[in-house]
């Protein structure tokens, strides 16, 4: 599984932010969301067309490229 599975970037939808497939929410909203402490819980309530399961895997694939050793 690669990133485009999880998020995608096209020109036509909100000027190429980056948001969850199939959906029109940006990704940067969830880290935001939580930043400012709200509950994943809650972010999933406001955006209803954001799986537990794609925001799950985006933390997870995001916590992976942070922490992994430089290449």
């Amino acid at each position: 599984m690669n990133s485009s599975d999880l998020i995608i970037v096209d020109p036509e939808i909100l000027g190429g932010t980056p948001v969850f497939r199939g959906t029109r929410v940006p990704v940067k909203t969830l880290f935001e969301y939580l930043e400012n402490d709200y509950s994943l819980e809650e972010f999933l309530e406001c955006f209803p067309s954001v799986t537990r399961d794609l925001a799950c895997q985006v933390l997870e694939r995001s916590e992976r490229a942070l922490l992994s050793p430089a290449a």
